[in-house]
């Protein structure tokens, strides 16, 4: 049970919110604690005054006079003190109750109202203070202290709305807590199975982003960690569909010629070791050609694409063809803006516009011209590449991107698939205009930078 996560933070967010509470328990103590040594602090004070009036009576009369210790004793009680004066000898001279004896009734009635006020209880037993008089002791103060009414009620009511609080919190704190830490755990239990079904073949399954916080990114980053895979695992698939389709033909001839020789059908001399030599050539181009596409797919997988200026870029292209357009008398044209700018990867946009040249140029006879024309259209980027050749059959256009078509020209179809694959990975798209015998123009086209 406590392997499940949900459990784990359930038991985290429960921990950390019972040691909150302990902590507001441990203050509450230490504040009643404060609280009661202010009160009798106060009660102290009370007494201090009292002892003073009494010390200053007995001064001024040099005796003690029950009428004026009964003022006193009255003025204690109001204060919360119940209270017994004693001479030297020991003998009470007046007590609380004596005083209150002492008062008329509506008189009496008012000061035992206000007492009550003041005290509920009475303290277990009384506290002696010895009174002096120039050094010499003329009696005690017994105090009894009345504890306030009013204090025990905020104490009852601190521990009613404590024990309020803890019922509350105590329950709101296991809701939140189970609501929050399922909710926590939900999205990475998504991942975990996720995961799960990925390991067991499930390329196609992804996990929800939930949020933008660390584990929705996480989110993000898996999902396009799985994209990655299975555009990986779908190269390899059409790889090796690619080359079961293409070396079959040439091992098949091979094959057959060499059983024939084997079995005397063909003659075993110069002129079918050349057929075999040349079966075996076309077999190590096709296998260069699925290699040179496989490069191109993988590299579509992983492009690093930035703003890039067009026109040193095919300046670049120009210069490196220079040589064999002059040495063909082929002419070679750029028209392009300065301020042109693509979003794209630049190593691979040059192996695109490259492929398209160097096919322009195989196409293109003397005299012909060859034209590279970068410009933008609404939302896009565009680089035309226009040739004068022989340009491509209206019955070949609709294959001339796809993998190994063998057009009525021959060729492997590995240079226009390689441009295809690239295009794709940029989210841009190829077109392709061509009349057979004048010319073919192919444009590419990749979204905008927007301003």
């Amino acid at each position: 049970m406590l392997r499940s996560l949900w459990i784990k933070f359930f038991i985290l967010l429960l921990g950390v919110s019972l040691i909150a509470l302990s902590a507001a328990l441990v203050l509450r103590e230490l504040m009643i604690r404060d609280f009661r040594e202010y009160a009798e602090g106060q009660l102290e004070d009370r007494v201090y005054w009292v002892i003073a009036d009494l010390e200053g009576t007995y001064e001024k009369h040099r005796e003690w006079k029950e009428d004026i210790v009964s003022e006193d004793a009255i003025w204690a009680l109001m204060l919360g003190l119940d209270v017994r004066v004693l001479d030297s000898r020991g003998t009470v001279v007046m007590n609380t109750e004596r005083a209150l004896g002492g008062l008329p009734p509506l008189t009496r009635k008012r000061v035992t109202a206000i007492a009550h006020m003041r005290g509920a209880e009475k303290s277990e037993h009384y506290v002696p203070y010895p009174l002096f008089l120039a050094g010499k002791e003329i009696g005690s103060l017994e105090v009894q202290f009345l504890r306030p009414e009013r204090e025990n009620v905020f104490i009852e009511r601190s521990n009613m709305f404590m024990l309020l609080s803890l019922l509350g919190m105590g329950g709101l704190v296991l809701v939140l807590s189970t609501i929050f830490s399922r909710r926590l755990a939900r999205p990475i239990k998504r991942l975990a199975a996720t995961a799960e079904a990925i390991s067991d073949g499930d390329l196609k399954r992804r996990v929800p982003p939930s949020g933008k916080d660390e584990i929705g990114r996480l989110a993000i980053s898996f999902n396009k960690m799985v994209r990655s895979l299975e555009a990986q695992e779908s190269l390899r698939k059409r790889l090796i569909s690619n080359v079961t389709h293409e070396i079959r033909t040439p091992l098949t001839a091979i094959k057959g010629e060499i059983a024939g020789m084997m079995d005397g059908l063909m003659p075993n001399d110069k002129e079918q070791l050349k057929s075999l030599y040349e079966e075996a050539g076309r077999l190590e181009g096709i296998l260069e050609g699925i290699e040179e596409l496989s490069r191109a797919q993988a590299a579509s997988l992983f492009l690093n694409k930035k703003a890039e200026k067009l026109r040193p870029l095919l300046l670049n292209i120009q210069n490196t063809f220079e040589k064999l357009f002059l040495d063909k008398g082929v002419t070679f044209e750029l028209q392009c803006k300065d301020e042109l700018t693509a979003n794209a990867d630049a190593a691979r946009l040059g192996q695109i516009i490259v492929n398209l040249v160097s096919n322009s140029l195989k196409a293109t006879e003397k005299g012909g011209t060859v034209r590279i024309r970068a410009y933008r259209r609404e939302k896009e980027i565009c680089i035309e590449v226009e040739d004068t050749g022989h340009g491509i059959k209206q019955d070949d256009l609709p294959f001339i991107f796809e993998r190994f078509y063998h057009s009525s020209e021959g060729g492997l179809g590995i240079g226009l698939a390689i441009v295809k694959e690239l295009v794709d990975a940029h989210d841009g798209r190829i077109e392709v205009r061509s009349e057979f015998g004048r010319g073919s123009t192919f444009t590419v086209c990749l979204p905008a930078i927007e301003s």
